[in-house]
């Protein structure tokens, strides 16, 4: 019998299986398609094939939207505290030490001010990953100090939301920001001060009661889920069967509670030309000439 089909007695050396790195591929929860991660990075963690927007952190909107990384941050020194002594199945300090190493953040949203296409404003972003985007005392303090520097300068002021409502752990200090966010922000509406909102997956809760659904302008991102109550509760409190995707970004704008849905790729070019259209430039003859920094007033149109 030839050498050859004696099999046993031949070794084939195959070539070895690349080992693949786990994390690389990520399949997309609405379409199913597999998408390879650096692609997905490039896209802005848009998914190429269906458009879902995948949640990214907070600091991906910073470098989206603003010019360059010279901001001042608002707010910075003020940290959340267990001011009622919160203690379930989890102390709320450990819950607290796990989302700063989690996020990097010191809590569910960073204030800052910077420029959007050269125009200066105010901008503030919540991040899901510190404690689900919840609603604390110091996100509200956050707000707070945002609003009053943005109405200080007569600069916007551009939220984006990413929240699961109030934050349970601070259980009455936490529903008490939903009054204090609104108050200011009418205070800066009687000054006539632009506030663009822009609600991103999940915004929901208390947050959603408060200043996410405020603004002058209402922008979402596409299929983004928007709510106060959840669908089950809602619909164990009135009887009824709830149309499909009530509460998608899609069916709030044909309602009217929106007033865009615009891609993440063109948020900055969509704030651009708000500011351009909404924002008047001083034409004061003893005003700077066009080579010098000109001081903008924001107005809401009349």
């Amino acid at each position: 019998m030839p050498e050859w089909f004696r099999r046993s007695a031949v070794k084939i050396k195959t070539a070895d299986k690349r080992d693949t790195v786990e994390g690389q591929w990520i399949k997309c929860p609405r379409c199913a398609k597999v998408i390879f991660r650096r692609e997905l990075e490039k896209n802005d963690h848009v998914c190429p094939n269906c458009t879902h927007h995948f949640k990214i952190p907070s600091s991906d909107y910073f470098r989206l939207l603003l010019d360059n990384e010279d901001y001042t941050e608002i707010g910075s020194d003020i940290r959340p505290v267990d001011s009622i002594k919160f203690n379930a199945v989890r102390k709320y300090t450990d819950q607290l030490t796990d989302a700063r190493k989690k996020s990097g953040l010191t809590d569910a949203i960073k204030i800052v001010r910077g420029e959007i296409s050269t125009s200066p404003c105010i901008l503030g972003v919540m991040d899901f990953d510190f404690i689900g985007g919840s609603m604390g005392s110091v996100v509200g303090e956050r707000i707070r100090l945002g609003i009053d520097r943005a109405r200080e300068e007569r600069i916007p002021l551009v939220l984006i939301t990413a929240s699961g409502g109030a934050r349970m752990q601070e259980g009455a200090f936490s529903l008490m920001q939903m009054a204090k966010t609104s108050a200011k922000l009418a205070q800066f509406n009687q000054e006539r001060g632009l506030y663009i909102s822009v609600l991103t997956n999940p915004t929901t809760g208390g947050t959603t009661a408060s200043f996410a659904m405020l603004g002058d302008l209402i922008f979402a991102e596409p299929n983004a889920l928007i709510g106060f109550a959840g669908a089950r509760v809602i619909k164990q409190t009135i009887g009824e069967d709830l149309p499909e995707g009530f509460q998608r970004a899609e069916f709030l704008l044909e309602k009217g509670f929106l007033d865009d849905i615009i891609q993440r790729r063109e948020l900055k070019s969509t704030l651009t030309r708000v500011f351009r259209l909404m924002c008047i430039h001083d034409k004061n003859p003893t005003a700077p000439s066009s080579g010098s920094q000109v001081k903008t007033d924001s107005v809401l149109p009349t």
